[in-house]
């Protein structure tokens, strides 16, 4: 089995965590999934299997319908779907590559979302695979298209490109500042956004936020992704300049040794406190501080923590009690 995408790190990885490009895309025979009935979602799944399948590269094919909720909220937690079609059943399927770089959803708010993610800072390497896949999908399927709107989508937000490219960001340093507020008032006025863990709605986990374009309509792939670059650079250069400033006090060493200590030894870790451990941790390997754990290893525990997580590795359903004395022995295991 392939090494997952999100155990790994990138590109100035202290700070960014992943990337990751979606495609919002319809065909024009169909109503947009809201109005669609089951058959015609399962007729959607069948062509779209079909048309993914006979190009290159495996894929594994889901229905929504058959799969245990704990698995669904999981994919949840890793991006790999929305909440929205983790609550869908009859009539919507998942395509997912081995590595889980990959996957399609279909019939969620479009027919399709077509989505790539990777470690560290890559939306050109990302949006180049996705434009081959895209491109080949059109070629049979014939996306619903508009010369003056562009791709056509049930909400109009993603008319045009139907791109969201978005960063996932560590950014303790500038949370302790309080300038995380501010940080998102001025991407604002460039087009971006900045969200929780999990995107509108969701709140910070370990100090992790997701910043995405807003503006879809009337600017090319290439001219967003340009964008969210420069931004990012801009942002990683203020995080790395306030953990430096933060690491000339001895309370940043012992917070970082702290949170070794108890995620090493803890019997008991809920999962909000797993999240700020790991965060700590993870600055401090960053820093240079501990080198005996990898930054690779720290990002998968991000994600194996977390609620969803804990139940499908252990292939069972938990109160919150057994949850937390699970995921302390996991990260034990771990860190030992």
């Amino acid at each position: 089995m392939s090494e997952r995408w999100y155990r790994q790190s990138g590109k100035d990885g202290d700070v960014v965590i992943s990337t990751r490009i979606r495609l919002a895309r319809n065909l024009p025979v169909y109503p947009f999934p809201a109005g669609m009935t089951v058959e015609q979602r399962r007729e959607v799944c069948q062509k779209v299997r079909t048309a993914l399948q006979a190009g290159e590269g495996k894929w594994e094919y889901l229905e929504m319908q058959n799969m245990l909720e704990r698995d669904a909220l999981a994919m949840v937690e890793r991006h790999l779907i929305s909440p929205d079609f983790a609550a869908c059943t009859e009539g919507s399927g998942l395509l997912l590559a081995e590595d889980e770089s990959l996957s399609l959803m279909v019939c969620e708010e479009d027919h399709l979302r077509l989505q790539a993610m990777g470690a560290g800072l890559q939306p050109d390497e990302l949006y180049q695979k996705l434009d081959a896949i895209d491109t080949a999908l059109d070629e049979v399927l014939h996306f619903a298209f508009d010369e003056r709107l562009g791709y056509l989508t049930q909400c109009p937000t993603n008319l045009g490109t139907g791109m969201r490219a978005s960063v996932m960001l560590h950014l303790p340093a500038l949370q302790e500042r309080g300038m995380v507020q501010q940080l998102a008032n001025t991407v604002s006025k460039l087009g971006l956004t900045i969200r929780g863990m999990y995107g509108e709605g969701s709140r910070s986990e370990g100090a992790l936020y997701q910043l995405s374009n807003q503006v879809t309509l009337g600017i090319s792939e290439q001219a967003a992704i340009d964008n969210l670059k420069g931004i990012v650079a801009q942002i990683v250069k203020e995080e790395r300049a306030a953990r430096e400033e933060a690491a000339k006090s001895p309370v940043f060493a012992d917070r970082v040794f702290r949170s070794l200590g108890v995620l090493q030894n803890a019997r008991l870790l809920s999962h909000e406190e797993s999240m700020k451990l790991l965060s700590y941790l993870r600055v401090g390997i960053s820093a240079g501080l501990i080198d005996t754990i990898t930054l690779d290893t720290i990002n998968g525990l991000m994600y194996d923590v977390q609620p969803a997580a804990v139940m499908t590795a252990a292939r069972v359903d938990m109160d919150a009690a057994a949850r937390d004395a699970a995921r302390a022995a996991m990260v034990r295991e771990t860190l030992r």
